[in-house]
């Protein structure tokens, strides 16, 4: 019954709309990871040019990204998410019709930037609308996002199986978007949040977000999110070279190794939304990276691959709900400053890419355990450093 009279406290036409557009997003995430080699074998991609597709858009959405946060932080919120929700769409379709390498890089140039616009400034108004509860609601926004990771790919194997192919799950996910884009015009006056009148450029808003970078609190939460995300994204991504290269498991149980992750976070980030309702995110940030610390390492030296594969799901069960503190805790050390959180957040993603291009070079040198045990690092920085607040 709590729970109910939680949700009643947003507009439940702005709460599905912000769930919903997350979702998407993440559906396509997983739709596009699925479909690279289909991608590439249709459109006679050569890696070289699948290595540009991957990183040039995301270079240039890292780039771009501050200026909407500015501009949300002035007043501009509600036109910048919806314009990019109409961009979103636009990609899309273009997706759907790309024919080469320069017609999808054109749609994915597009893309990054849309989905920062559209994404993550709903995401910025869903903090905005009911401060008392970030936690809570960054919890419910990371539970859509997982469940839309997690079915992304079963369309694309879907559509393999009835021999319809890549292109028309891209248009399916065009059409989608038109939806979330009717459910947040609904609710356009959420979206806009206070500040919407204030009369504020971009310059008092630039202003704010160097102010707000020289707080100690706020490089703090920025930190630790990008530490978080060594066992997080950055795990994930390394983790089927890892059971390849250094296990010698086949391409398939590395696959499993993945799904197993994917799956097991899918449930643990169901479970951390009534968790939150019972204890501090704080306290449960801490107890689960002290005891996933001990977990790691477990992980990289146990040597039968069943264990690894359960140590595996423990992890995925201890590191659900981490993105969804730290990132509410980020919003409340600037409140009614979300559209910087966002500018500040792109700005340290930028730091934070250096993170893969070095762990590469370890591996090369030193091969890819020895860049896994890097990765201990996170959790050990959030034992450290987050802290409950006063």
């Amino acid at each position: 019954m709590s729970n109910r009279l939680h949700l009643t406290r947003l507009p439940l036409a702005f709460l599905t709309a912000a769930l919903t557009i997350e979702l998407l997003d993440e559906l396509v995430d997983g739709v596009t990871g699925a479909a690279w080699p289909l991608l590439r074998q249709d459109l006679a991609l050569s890696y070289t040019e699948v290595g540009l597709l991957l990183g040039v858009p995301a270079l240039l959405a890292n780039v771009i990204e501050p200026v909407f946060g500015l501009l949300a932080d002035a007043g501009r919120r509600r036109a910048v998410v919806l314009g990019g929700g109409v961009a979103f769409a636009v990609s899309l379709a273009l997706y759907a019709v790309a024919g080469n390498f320069w017609s999808l890089l054109a749609a994915s140039v597009l893309f990054y930037p849309a989905s920062g616009a559209f994404v993550s400034l709903t995401q910025a108004a869903l903090m905005d609308a009911e401060p008392s509860r970030r936690e809570n609601n960054m919890a419910r926004w990371t539970l859509a996002g997982s469940v839309g990771n997690v079915v992304g790919p079963l369309l694309i194997g879907l559509a393999v199986t009835l021999g319809l192919g890549w292109r028309p799950v891209f248009a399916l996910l065009a059409a989608l978007t038109v939806g979330a884009l009717a459910l947040a015009w609904r609710s356009r006056e959420v979206l806009a949040g206070g500040r919407a009148d204030e009369g504020l450029d971009w310059r008092t808003s630039l202003g704010e977000a160097w102010a707000a970078l020289r707080r100690g609190e706020v490089r703090a939460s920025l930190t630790l999110l990008e530490c978080s995300n060594l066992l997080l994204d950055v795990f994930r991504g390394f983790l089927a070279l890892y059971f390849v290269d250094a296990v010698g498991a086949s391409p398939a149980v590395a696959s499993l190794a993945v799904a197993v992750l994917t799956g097991v976070g899918l449930v643990g980030d169901a479970l951390v939304v009534p968790l939150l309702e019972r204890v501090p995110g704080a306290w449960y940030v801490r107890w689960s990276a002290g005891v996933a610390a001990l977990v790691f390492p477990a992980f990289l030296l146990v040597p039968s691959v069943p264990v690894k594969l359960v140590l595996l799901g423990v992890l995925g069960l201890l590191t659900a709900g981490w993105y969804a503190v730290l990132q509410a805790r980020l919003y409340g050390s600037l409140p009614e400053r979300s559209g910087t959180v966002m500018a500040l957040g792109s700005v340290a993603g930028l730091a934070g890419g250096a993170v893969l291009p070095l762990l590469g070079l370890v591996a090369e040198r030193f091969g890819i355990e020895a860049a896994m045990w890097l990765l201990l690092a996170g959790p050990l920085a959030l034992v450290v450093g987050v802290r409950g607040r006063r």
